[in-house]
């Protein structure tokens, strides 16, 4: 049951409000019907540009005095002539200074006065003439920010959740960074929405996991929902390094100067074992989905191979849960921004969003389907739920079939073993590459070509009973879509777009903050199969998520692997392989050993969500035995980036 009616309570109320501020701007006729949207009726270039420092009640470098965070702040001026008070909306980020924002890695500028010149994005520049405020906030520890930066805990999520409770009356803030003036928020009505990607976004999903009073909406793009699964994921590491390289990357000079406690306690908090940690809990925004009061609406690339589509899968189920208001975008690609990859109806849609649930004009878009997914490079579908009405989960089994290394996927249990070992020099790409013919290094099992097409949808899982050689052993599985397809190249340096030269406007723009940014379009690859879902495991944890133990060679384990979340139509003609393997080569790290593990088939299963469930599986499967393909080379995209990955604004 949902917890709240929001809708239905704030929209009267607020549509009244909204249409009486724009009457006084608009002709009488005009005037006279309820708004749709709002207009660009403000002076961008006229605009109050001004900085605060928000305390956070922190002191986390240590020096004994509390923490102040950087506010920079773009607003109408108007509206503060007239004493009219408008909501805003929030980008909390580490990247300002440090590293840049967007496709162009634009750095906020200031002029002579300490005042931001060059907000980064076009956020400020579409939406400030739109009567909202811009609020840029630097994280605790970068910028011209006091503190720490702790990579998603306490210190990151006060320094924003400390600023939407001043816009709400609730803290204090002050005219300089060690002055005593204080500066009041009186200008807006508090209705606060986050917005941000990667690490931006992660910091909107941990804000509204507090519950703060006065945050009515988030959108997070590409974000972490749970860092020890940015780090780990069921104690199979899938980085050389923890957080602390993180923060280090982003501190600012004086941060550095001051910080080293706080990168300490990172280091001792994120053993590389993969073990659980009380530092994972305080970063793991998950189990608190119950306080969530703000709407999500959530954008995500379904390659995502930084941070990746577990955590999109098990924030939105949390979400749903706890009937929070939600709305969902699925691209092919992998970590790009809405902006750069759907530019037009990025922007009117997430206009749209934001003068529904912060202005509080009934505009439809609550009406309108919840879920967008794109199934071919620029085409997109929707769903009026996601996952869609009907979505039931089938239960595959893995069998042995007429080459060792090759077998069958169905609905009826497998018999006898499949063996492999472990290579760390090969990925998923080769594994896939190489689906019909036996090699060393992978166990292959794939359908029968579909008599017609099969929508999976939503987070799999893979249980895996297998016996190791040796101490240690890593697992991966993953699903692949056999048959040629043209789609994003996620794997290109652009992960899915080219950047072009000519650009497009999107706002009132300043001398010194433009607001044309590059076009792009979509970077393809024609391939013969696509991998549409991943899960990794240390088998150690077999008995525990959190913990890990030494194996015992020969002896049976069983173990269940979480396989990302997806939305991906496996057309007629096509078949649909599970492949079980060891290292995922630039995805996760080996084991210290080289193990040959040995599956049990009778105990090995995937568990896949399918619209109309096992029902759609068998009809879809049911059909002619054909003659297993010759057993050639079939083309993919490049193996993944094996470059040091970060949780970056920037592709």
């Amino acid at each position: 049951m949902p917890k709240r009616t929001r809708f239905t309570t704030w929209r009267p109320l607020a549509t009244a409000a909204t249409a009486a501020l724009l009457a006084t701007l608009l002709t009488p006729a005009a005037a006279q019907a309820a708004p749709r949207g709002s207009e660009p009726v403000y002076s961008y270039e006229d605009a109050i540009r001004e900085a605060v420092w928000v305390d956070t009640g922190l002191d986390g470098d240590r020096d004994g005095r509390t923490d102040r965070v950087a506010v920079d702040i773009v607003r109408p001026r108007e509206t503060a002539r007239q004493g009219r008070k408008v909501p805003v909306i929030m980008d909390a980020s580490p990247y300002y200074s440090c590293c840049g924002r967007g496709n162009e890695s634009q750095k906020k500028t200031y002029d002579a006065q300490g005042r931001v010149a060059q907000m980064p994005l076009y956020y400020d520049n579409y939406f400030v003439p739109r009567g909202y405020a811009f609020v840029g906030v630097d994280l605790a520890g970068t910028n011209r920010s006091d503190g720490c930066v702790d990579v998603g805990g306490r210190s990151d999520i006060q320094s924003a959740k400390a600023v939407v409770d001043w816009l709400n009356g609730r803290a204090k803030a002050y005219t300089t960074r060690t002055g005593t003036t204080r500066a009041q928020a009186g200008w807006t009505n508090g209705r606060t929405g986050m917005i941000g990607k990667s690490w931006d976004g992660t910091i909107a999903n941990g804000v509204a996991a507090t519950g703060v009073k006065g945050l009515k909406t988030i959108v997070p793009i590409s974000a972490i929902s749970s860092w020890y699964d940015y780090y780990f994921q069921q104690g199979a590491p899938l980085y050389d390094s923890g957080p602390e390289w993180l923060s280090d990357y982003v501190d600012s000079p004086d941060a550095r100067a001051k910080c080293a406690a706080v990168q300490q306690k990172l280091v001792d908090g994120a053993p590389r074992t993969g073990d659980w940690t009380p530092l994972w809990t305080e970063r793991d925004y998950v189990k608190a989905a119950r306080k969530v009061e703000a709407s999500v609406f959530l954008i995500h690339g379904m390659q995502d191979l930084n941070v990746r589509m577990k955590h999109v899968g098990q924030w939105w189920d949390a979400l749903a849960k706890n009937g929070v208001d939600r709305k969902i975008w699925l691209s092919q690609t992998g970590h790009v921004d809405p902006f750069d990859f759907r530019r037009g109806a990025w922007v009117k849609t997430l206009h749209r969003w934001f003068d529904h649930e912060l202005m509080g004009i009934d505009n439809g878009i609550d009406r309108e389907p919840m879920a967008d997914i794109e199934r071919a490079p620029g085409q997109w579908d929707t769903s009026r739920v996601w996952p869609p009405s009907g979505t039931r989960t089938a239960t595959l089994r893995p069998d042995r079939g007429t080459q060792a290394g090759v077998g069958t996927l169905g609905l009826h249990r497998g018999h006898g073993t499949a063996s492999f070992t472990d290579d760390p020099k090969l990925s998923e790409t080769d594994w896939a590459a190489r689906i019909d013919k036996p090699t060393p290094e992978k166990s292959g099992f794939v359908t029968r070509p579909l008599t017609r097409d099969l929508r999976m949808s939503g987070s799999s899982e893979v249980t895996v009973t297998a016996t190791p050689s040796t101490p240690t052993a890593h697992l991966s599985a993953v699903l692949v879509d056999l048959g040629p397809a043209t789609i994003r190249d996620y794997a290109d340096a652009g992960e899915g777009i080219t950047t072009l030269t000519d650009r497009t406007c999107w706002g009132p723009s300043t001398p010194a903050d433009s607001s044309c940014f590059k076009e792009t379009k979509a970077k393809t690859a024609d391939v013969d199969y696509t991998v549409v879902s991943r899960g990794w495991a240390d088998l150690g944890n077999h008995a525990s998520d959190r913990k890990g133990s030494p194996l015992t060679p020969g002896k049976r384990y069983t173990i269940t692997l979480d396989l990302a979340a997806t939305d991906h139509v496996v057309p007629k003609g096509h078949r649909l392989a599970l492949i079980v393997a060891g290292t995922d080569q630039g995805l996760i790290d080996p084991p210290a050993d080289k193990p040959k593990l040995t599956l049990d088939l009778s105990r090995t299963s995937a568990r896949v969500p399918f619209a109309g469930g096992a029902t759609a599986f068998a009809r879809a499967t049911t059909g002619a035995a054909t003659a297993t393909p010759d057993a050639t080379f079939l083309d993919g995209v490049r193996e993944p980036r094996t470059t040091h990955r970060v949780p970056e604004a920037s592709q």
